[in-house]
């Protein structure tokens, strides 16, 4: 079973979502605030933490940040309306957000799109002629070694987990620059792109998984899931 970290302040809105929830299947624990989420975060790591941005103790940005620290996935739930949170958000790594009142059906597809992201199992991920290796931190062509850089794998793994999801150049910056220690500049991103392009797709000029979203940012797109 599946363990879920709710961070809300709302009684009510804890119940109805905490009842909700665990009928879909999920385990739950709550918290009130900042400082009782990073002790349930100690205490046992759970696969995913539903976050408000606003509490009474601390705010969800100081939640996130932890739970980035311990490599916990987060979904910020929103008041309605309230742009620059939402981007805040994710421009500093959350997975998703959902607007407040939450429709039930939608924050569990939410949920579990982010699970399947994050769950640590050693599969391969199939794209045609391109097999990507997680557990080895590899990727081959036809069986052959591409031998890519640590930044190149990164940035591929980043854009693979969040399949389906606009990714910025901001967002795509952060998360290479946090993992390699390299120094990243955006016209660094475009080199490494083309690299990358040039490297795993059957026509780099016509990209079919890494597809440029203009003035956006990127997209992995595949049908494939992992073997």
């Amino acid at each position: 079973m599946e363990r879920l970290l709710l961070v809300e302040d709302d009684a009510a809105l804890v119940k109805a979502l905490r009842a909700y929830l665990e009928s879909a299947g999920f385990q739950i624990r709550t918290a009130g605030g900042q400082k009782e989420a990073a002790a349930a975060m100690d205490e046992e790591s759970p696969d995913l933490a539903l976050v408000d941005i606003s509490l009474s103790d601390g705010n969800g940005f100081g939640v996130l940040a932890y739970a980035r620290e311990k490599g916990i996935p987060v979904i910020f739930l929103t008041a309605s309306g309230d742009e620059y949170s939402v981007v805040t958000g994710l421009d500093n790594g959350a997975e998703d957000y959902i607007a407040k009142p939450c429709r039930p059906r939608e924050l569990v597809s939410r949920i579990r799109n982010v699970l399947r992201r994050h769950r640590k199992t050693g599969a391969a991920y199939i794209f045609g002629s391109l097999q990507v290796y997680p557990e080895k931190g590899i990727a081959t062509r036809d069986g052959r070694d591409l031998y890519l850089s640590a930044l190149e794998y990164k940035l591929l793994m980043t854009l693979i987990m969040s399949e389906g999801r606009i990714l910025t150049r901001e967002m795509l910056l952060s998360e290479i620059w946090d993992s390699t220690g390299e120094y990243v500049t955006d016209n660094t991103l475009s080199v490494y792109i083309r690299r990358l392009r040039a490297k795993i797709e059957d026509d780099p000029q016509e990209p079919a998984h890494i597809i440029t979203v203009r003035g956006l940012g990127y997209r992995w797109e595949t049908s494939s899931s992992p073997a």
